[in-house]
């Protein structure tokens, strides 16, 4: 089966150009620049005209919660969102139940998603403070690396203790398997929210979650990763960094050579790119989120950030949960968000407004979780590699409830206006997803690594 886009622009490896890409079976067969499509015999024409045609995104951070929680979400729910969302590739995280943290909950993961996930999957296998020693018997070229809750985000994975982590740190050294952190300091947590409850009650208003989940408690957590990394030298990747002082730490890579990176990196999510602590007036629990939507300052830090090289990577933290579970205030609400269908169009905004180019989004989006995570044949419009394409054009749009593919069917974004709109998902040379319309039957494949 033979696929040819043409009359698009591909926005790929830091240019826009007219172009035409001829897919053979699932793989990239060519990319011909030029506004003349190529003469050929072909069984699909795609026509782009006035669309921008991208590398498949890749969200490096969501939550599905299968197993466990499925009356919030489950694979084939959530990865249906990511394809209307012009996601091809996700990497989820291991606090399901039971959680990814041996060999055999990560191989149940994988036959799950085998079964059921219309885009490309892998899974993080969790760092627990006994579990270091079982990262060896892993397939490497199976897993992105290791996640470790280095904060009391979620159940009983949190990693404390000078020895547990340690062990964690130096064995991801050892087995070269990158290791992304959630930082923050879970005493100073805990310290805040007593002096909110002795002050506001049982459960202080949503507004103070970022007084109780803290500049400060997500400084000294990432300050102790960074230097638990460099005594080690383990690749470490800090998830949703929140703060511009957490920015500190990171060292800009536009100097580095192409496919280098720094050892220490920094990832930037949708919800702190998007909302300040303003809009808790607004939207309230909505986007309560760990760690926690921070003033405006940090916004513009973060924004900022984008473009001078310290963030490396957009991804969601895409976190659904029941409209029910969102309701009261810092205690009780629970903690994130359903964003992986509207990633994308969110950042074409931040385009729009002059953020950052779109060329550098595709670098944050697809380019460079491929090259830091070491994805084999993705992330790139490149002969010979994965078809994973993405086509999106300018068409204003509101969003409505009835939009929402994520199972839990909510949204802080409902209402909003977004000005670009997903057109196609192409995963493995298979059309996914078109104007609306999935293709229900279609079965993602298990993204490799390192290999």
């Amino acid at each position: 089966m033979r696929t040819i886009i043409e009359n698009g622009k591909i926005v790929n490896e830091g240019r826009v150009s007219s172009a035409s890409l001829i897919i053979d079976d699932d793989r990239i067969e060519q990319v011909v620049t030029g506004k003349e499509v190529p003469r050929g015999n072909y069984d699909n024409h795609v026509d782009a005209t006035g669309c921008f045609v991208l590398p498949g995104i890749i969200d490096e951070h969501v939550h599905f919660r299968e197993p466990g929680m499925t009356q919030k979400a489950d694979i084939e729910s959530e990865s249906r969102a990511a394809a209307w969302g012009g996601v091809t590739t996700y990497f989820e995280m291991p606090n399901t139940n039971p959680s990814t943290t041996t060999p055999e909950a990560l191989v149940d993961k994988m036959d799950r998603a085998a079964r059921t996930s219309h885009v490309n999957y892998s899974f993080f296998y969790g760092a627990t403070n006994r579990n270091a020693a079982t990262f060896k018997d892993i397939d490497r070229t199976l897993i992105p690396g290791i996640k470790l809750f280095m904060g009391a985000s979620t159940g009983g994975m949190l990693v404390e203790g000078e020895t547990a982590l340690d062990a964690v740190f130096e064995t991801c050294a050892d087995l070269r398997l990158p290791l992304m952190t959630h930082c923050e300091d879970s005493s100073i947590i805990n310290r805040n929210m007593a002096r909110m409850v002795a002050r506001y009650g049982e459960d202080p208003a949503v507004r103070l979650h970022p007084l109780i989940r803290s500049v400060r408690s997500c400084m000294a957590s990432s300050s102790l990763a960074v230097e638990l990394a460099k005594r080690y030298g383990t690749r470490l990747h800090i998830a949703h960094i929140s703060t511009q002082q957490e920015l500190a730490l990171l060292e800009s890579n536009t100097h580095f050579t192409d496919g280098a990176f720094p050892l220490i990196t920094g990832e930037a999510v949708i919800s702190h790119l998007l909302f300040c602590s303003d809009d808790y007036d607004r939207l309230g629990a909505l986007i309560k989120c760990n760690p926690a939507v921070k003033a405006v300052s940090h916004r513009r830090a973060l924004r900022r950030a984008l473009t001078d090289g310290r963030i490396t990577c957009i991804g969601t933290d895409h976190a659904p949960h029941l409209l029910s579970d969102k309701q009261g205030g810092c205690r009780r609400a629970a903690s994130g968000m359903p964003m992986v269908q509207f990633s994308l169009v969110a950042m074409l905004g931040l385009v729009d407004r002059g953020v950052l180019s779109m060329e550098r989004m595709v670098q944050l989006m697809c380019h460079n979780p491929a090259r830091l995570f070491e994805v084999k044949d993705r992330g790139f419009l490149r002969k010979g590699y994965k078809a994973d394409v993405t086509i999106v054009r300018r068409r204003p749009w509101v969003l409505a409830q009835s939009d929402i593919q994520s199972k839990c069917g909510w949204s802080p974004l409902v209402g909003q206006r977004f000005d670009w709109q997903v057109v196609r998902t192409i995963c493995n040379g298979h059309t996914v997803y078109h104007e609306g319309k999935m293709d229900e039957d279609y079965i993602g494949e298990a993204v490799r690594f390192r290999c």
